[in-house]
């Protein structure tokens, strides 16, 4: 473990639960000045203490060793706005419906910031029948490659894992998709609307010129 819970977290989470050393001390079953000693950076609580000292807090273990505590307002959040975290060590995917703490070979990780794609990161989207065909026009070396592709919709999130080598594109069902989400381990996360990003005769975007002139230019660039 590199991280260990501070007597500057002890405090701040004691007067956010407007409690009184003498009153988290009962809890804990020590001393108020064995809090006070924690809080003036004299001392570290046992480890068998974490769990007591998040349970007063109302927090989890993690969130008190990390210092980030974690407020969910709607427990029954909006798929849309999924978190992603990436571990840069395995590769791990972690998504979340709303804010937590996650640890991955001891590394807290972030939730990752999503960019609008661009000229680098080029995605084609056509409907095919009840789905979206997704395809990202990436290299896919074991070096740099797409990592995930996933598509979010308010009730539910259609994940598609992607590995070095591979094809970087995906399928997923079309009811109720709003986003479309990729992960270039370089580069990081990008969306995109797949409305923006469709390429179907509907949207007269099929088959059409500009189509074939995105390609050219894709392929010249990236190919």
């Amino acid at each position: 473990m590199n991280q260990y819970v501070t007597g500057t977290i002890i405090k701040e989470l004691r007067e956010k639960n407007k409690m009184t050393q003498l009153q988290l001390s009962e809890k804990l079953g020590v001393s108020d000045k064995t809090v006070s000693k924690w809080e003036t950076g004299k001392g570290y609580p046992d480890i068998t203490l974490l769990e007591p000292i998040a349970e007063a807090f109302r927090i989890s273990v993690t969130e008190l060793i990390s210092g980030n505590t974690i407020h969910n307002a709607n427990v029954s959040a909006n798929m849309l706005k999924a978190k992603f975290y990436v571990c840069p060590v395995c590769g791990n995917v972690i998504h979340s419906m709303g804010e937590i703490a996650v640890h991955c070979h001891g590394i807290q990780l972030e939730p990752l910031e999503a960019e609008p794609t661009d000229e680098k990161h080029m995605v084609f989207i056509e409907r095919v029948e009840d789905e979206y065909y997704v395809r990202i026009d990436h290299s896919m070396t074991k070096e740099h490659y797409i990592s995930f592709v996933a598509a979010t919709s308010s009730d539910g999130i259609q994940m598609v894992k992607l590995y070095p080598e591979g094809s970087p594109e995906a399928r997923f069902k079309i009811s109720g998709v709003r986003r479309i989400f990729f992960y270039c381990n370089r580069d990081g996360l990008y969306s995109i609307d797949p409305l923006k990003g469709i390429d179907d005769k509907e949207s007269g975007y099929d088959d059409s010129k500009e189509r074939r002139e995105l390609e050219r230019v894709a392929d010249m660039l990236f190919g």
